[in-house]
């Protein structure tokens, strides 16, 4: 059994749809209106000629029916016969030799309406009244021609064409307003086909409105801002990494071909501990790239409840002593977040790291429940960080000065991995204002 093919354009699917459901409403409205048509002209006109018949029933009883009957322009047809199908009297228009039907009513149906049709011709509507009960009553027959509208289908003809021509404007509409419904979809189609890697600044058409394709349009713009927003950090990622990359394979590169160039004037082992310091910083680096790329590529693994202040407290005692540095923890009890153990304890580590670095001789560390969040403050008592500076040492590979002079092997990646874990929790990492030094602030949301 085949299939039925529809059609791949949706505005000839939806226009076929509305017109096979105008037919299915037309043809049912049609056959209706014909069955009350035809039965409101057939019943006016029966009784029209039962009138009539009931009218020349009564002269015939009181015996003054002329011979030739008079008759109104519509009920033309009207006979008196007697019970052997003689013609008595008749109208102009009624045959005077034979009658108008072969019915004759019983007593006790004396009412009855036929139709009769002769070849050729249009039918007659006929009302046959039997006048007594006796056996030898006359009979009265009453009729007119069949109306114009219901002889040779006329009504179902004209009821047919109205329905063509209304199933026809239907039609017409649906595919004009489908198309009209789909033309900003089609220009945004012709946006998007214009849109490559290479250029993301364009966006699609907005149609006016605030209904289904002006709210399709405009999530593709905020997409379209999305993706130009994430492959322009993509390129400068790129750009970073190369650059950050670059400088220490050139200087191992450098010492490397030195010492094979100038075996005499080299130490091997000091080239080969250089050698081997650089490789560290270069595994570090891209480490914290990998680190990086799976908090935003990878699946997010199932949650876990964690006590962010035991967490905090274990690693701060067992974190090896940095003189004269000393850390100061304080923590409330029962503060707990749902994320990954192993992303948290990285973030936690980071800003401690950072903060002992840049400390003079105190690091505070605090944990405490505020505004519905779990709140991880780490102060150090450093030179602190400049206001137009603290969003800016969130980015890749951004080492202040302060930074290179007391890290030169840093990747400048530690801080940028922290705020990527917090933002991955739904939680924020930001710098605060302190009396002395930086003052770095984590919230996480609440289990």
């Amino acid at each position: 059994m085949s299939s039925i093919s529809w059609p791949r354009s949706i505005r000839a699917r939806y226009t076929m749809v509305v017109a096979a459901l105008s037919l299915v409403f037309l043809v049912t409205v049609g056959a209706c209106l014909d069955v009350v048509v035809r039965y409101k002209i057939q019943d006016e006109s029966y009784q029209e000629t039962e009138r009539i018949a009931t009218q020349w029933s009564a002269a015939v009883r009181d015996g003054n029916v002329p011979r030739v009957i008079p008759a109104p322009a519509r009920v033309d047809l009207i006979q008196v016969v007697d019970p052997h199908g003689h013609v008595t009297s008749a109208s102009k228009a009624a045959s005077r030799s034979s009658p108008l039907t072969d019915v004759r009513p019983p007593p006790d149906d004396r009412f009855q309406a036929v139709n009769t049709c002769q070849r050729g011709s249009r039918c007659d509507m006929i009302l046959a009244l039997r006048v007594t009960p006796d056996a030898k009553s006359l009979y009265v027959y009453a009729g007119l021609r069949e109306p114009a509208i219901l002889a040779h289908h006329v009504l179902e003809l004209g009821i047919a064409a109205s329905a063509i021509l209304v199933l026809g404007l239907v039609t017409w509409l649906a595919w004009i307003i489908v198309g009209r419904t789909l033309r900003p979809v089609e220009c945004i189609r012709a946006q998007l086909s214009e849109i490559t890697a290479s250029d993301l600044s364009l966006r699609v058409p907005l149609p006016p409105g605030g209904d289904e394709i002006a709210l399709l349009a405009q999530t593709a713009n905020e997409t379209l801002c999305r993706l130009e927003t994430a492959v322009r950090q993509q390129r400068r990622f790129a750009s970073d990494a190369s650059h950050e990359l670059r400088t220490p394979i050139a200087g191992l590169r450098a010492g490397l071909e030195e010492a094979l160039l100038h075996p005499a004037d080299v130490d091997p082992r000091e080239t080969i501990r250089s050698a081997l310091s650089t490789t560290d910083r270069l595994e570090a680096i891209v480490n914290d790239l990998l680190v990086l790329a799976r908090i935003r590529a990878a699946a997010p693994a199932p949650p876990e409840h964690i006590d962010l202040g035991a967490l905090v407290s274990e690693i701060a005692a067992h974190r090896p002593a940095r003189p004269p540095v000393k850390v100061e923890v304080e923590v409330s009890d029962g503060i707990r977040v749902r994320g990954s153990r192993i992303q948290l304890v990285r973030l936690v580590e980071n800003l401690l790291n950072n903060a002992q670095r840049h400390a003079e001789s105190r690091v505070d560390v605090a944990v405490e429940a505020a505004d519905g969040q779990a709140r991880l403050s780490v102060t150090d008592d450093g030179s602190g960080i400049p206001p137009e500076e603290r969003e800016r040492i969130f980015a890749r590979f951004i080492r202040l000065s302060d930074a290179r002079r007391r890290d030169p092997g840093g990747s400048g990646l530690g801080l940028a991995i922290s705020r990527e874990i917090a933002e991955a929790h739904g939680g924020t990492l930001r710098v605060e204002d302190s009396a002395r030094g930086a003052r770095f602030v984590l919230g996480l949301p609440l289990r």
